[in-house]
């Protein structure tokens, strides 16, 4: 009985050694596979329509994708594992990209002309914003199947307005603005297939861009066709939407405007937003709590982009033509420009 029991006991041991060995030896194999996407991210060659799938822990080039259509005002947002990477083309493409094989999961063509995407809080849903015909369409973000389709429709004769400044919000909704129109949509998606849309009408004239504060609570419409932003609280809807900063241009003479500035460049840097102005060479400041001007600082062209170094520290800023060769460094205590940089003949879509 006893050698019986020993038999049992070897035998035990001896399956969970292989069991164990073989499980060690495929994670062995398999680890060697494997790589996070931590460090990779990708390039966009406009003219040749492709992506580069980069890593920058040694900064080499890991695959090229192509075939993603026209580039030449192209988005890029990444699903909450960070593996796929939705590409937004200029020619109503929505490309899904697999970044850790390097290749094109899936293209649609859902638009004539498309200004940019959003993917929702829980990375379920893709939208894609549209100038022609102007709506935001919804796409399951697995299988790029169309869920809902949002025409921007306003006025009394059923015209269709450009979609600008859509973003993701918390509590799963959408938020863009209408440009022809003059209103700001919030949209909620938790049943993508029958959207609830609140609208907000009379914000102030084209709507040319929006962003969301970090917090998720703001939304602030950058107005093309007069001085001032809208800001909406996505927390109080029912306060309607605020006008801030309408006067800073008033009494002066405006310059021509050569590239409208994007409101999503806008950089916040702790309880300060650094803001382009429109059709000036300056930045604005603008305190949060208060959402009051606080300063300006003179730039060397009308800003476009302007971004905070990730550690707030530092504001970065490029500019329109004729000055789009040069991006200038503004310290963030003491407001001043620290450094003006000349890195090439034309300086555009900045990162960090």
């Amino acid at each position: 009985m006893a050698n019986k029991h020993c038999f049992r006991f070897t035998l035990g041991v001896l399956l969970a050694s292989i069991v164990i060995t073989g499980i060690t030896g495929c994670s062995q194999l398999d680890v060697t596979d494997l790589r996070g996407t931590g460090d990779m991210g990708i390039v966009i060659e406009r003219a040749a329509g492709n992506a580069l799938v980069v890593e920058t822990s040694h900064h080499t080039q890991l695959s090229r994708v192509e075939g993603l259509g026209n580039l030449s005002h192209a988005s890029v947002v990444f699903s909450r594992d960070e593996r796929y990477a939705y590409v937004f083309g200029r020619d109503g493409g929505l490309s899904k990209v697999d970044i850790l094989r390097g290749r094109l999961v899936k293209r649609v063509v859902q638009g004539g002309n498309s200004i940019g995407g959003a993917i929702s809080q829980d990375g379920r849903l893709i939208a894609v914003s549209n100038y022609k015909p102007g709506g935001v369409k919804i796409f399951d973000a697995e299988t790029l199947v169309m869920l809902a389709d949002i025409p921007a429709v306003y006025g009394h004769d059923g015209e269709r307005s450009k979609v600008v400044g859509l973003v993701d919000a918390p509590g799963q909704r959408f938020v863009f603005s209408l440009w022809d129109a003059g209103e700001t949509w919030v949209v909620d998606i938790r049943d993508p297939t029958n959207p609830q849309i609140r609208k907000f009408r009379d914000i102030g004239k084209f709507p040319y861009d929006g962003l969301i504060t970090p917090d998720g609570r703001y939304y602030i419409a950058g107005l093309f066709g007069e001085d001032g932003l809208a800001l909406l609280d996505l927390w109080n809807l029912d306060a309607g939407v605020k006008r801030i900063l309408g006067g800073y241009g008033r009494g002066e003479q405006a310059l021509p405007v050569y590239k409208m500035p994007h409101l999503e460049g806008w950089a916040a840097a702790g309880d300060l937003l650094f803001v382009p102005a429109v059709g000036r060479h300056e930045v604005l400041v603008i305190e949060q709590k208060t959402w009051q001007e606080v300063g300006r600082i003179a730039m060397h062209g009308q800003p476009v982009f302007v971004m905070a170094r990730p550690d707030s520290r530092q504001i970065w800023v490029n500019f329109a033509f004729p000055n789009n060769d040069t991006v200038q460094v503004i310290d963030v205590p003491s407001q001043r420009i620290i450094k003006t940089l000349k890195p090439g003949p034309a300086v555009l879509h900045m990162e960090f």
